[in-house]
């Protein structure tokens, strides 16, 4: 009797874990294409992000003009009525789009004076290397809580960054001529309000000469 209720027992252990089995052996080359599936790819994230989100947002910019009166007019309450913040740090930005006429191109910049008869630049068009995080947080389209790993918030900067450079950045050195119309949306990171709001430093998310 003792056997057969061993006998019992041991089918009975071997059934459940058969059914429920207390490990998984998988190949070193399963493995790595699982891990593969769940880890975050900041350059697919940013072409999707740009391509359904970013660009269809652009009508929603704040207009050019009306923002830089309202910085001249009261630049505290400019940035509680216009800018995006995600909470870390001092810095904010803002959305905006507008048209301006080309007052000097260097190789970092596009200088633009937007009041008809202005040659005072107010604009400047990032044309170089884009660092920062105007284009992750300026918009407000994506929130720091969503992304419990600040290593990948910070590597969609570097994506979206990427995207301007390859993207933006040629179509605008090619267009930008001295004297010319550019039409442009883009945001501006404000780190520093003596020297970022005068002219706005905005990395272009558009700019097409008219």
């Amino acid at each position: 009797m003792r056997v057969l209720r061993w006998l019992i027992a041991a089918a009975i252990a071997t059934g459940i874990c058969w059914l429920f089995p207390p490990f998984h052996i998988v190949s070193l080359k399963t493995a790595t294409a699982q891990k593969a599936a769940v880890t975050f790819n900041p350059a697919a994230f940013a072409d999707t992000f740009w391509d359904k989100k970013l660009l269809l947002a652009l009508p929603n910019a704040i207009n050019a003009q009306t923002l830089l009166a309202a910085i001249q007019a009261d630049p505290a309450a400019a940035k509680t009525n216009y800018s995006h913040s995600i909470g870390i740090g001092g810095s904010y930005c803002y959305f905006l789009s507008g048209t301006g006429l080309v007052t000097a191109v260097s190789d970092d910049e596009v200088s633009l004076a937007l009041i008809p008869g202005s040659t005072n630049t107010e604009i400047s068009l990032q044309a170089s290397l884009i660092f920062g995080n105007a284009l992750r947080d300026g918009t407000g389209l994506l929130n720091v809580n969503d992304y419990p790993d600040s290593q990948d918030f910070n590597a969609i900067s570097e994506a979206l960054n990427h995207l301007v450079e390859t993207r933006v950045l040629p179509k605008l050195r090619e267009q930008a001529k001295v004297g010319s119309k550019l039409s442009f949306s883009g945001c501006a990171e404000i780190d520093d309000e003596s020297t970022d709001l005068k002219p706005l430093k905005v990395v272009p998310i558009q700019a097409e000469a008219k």
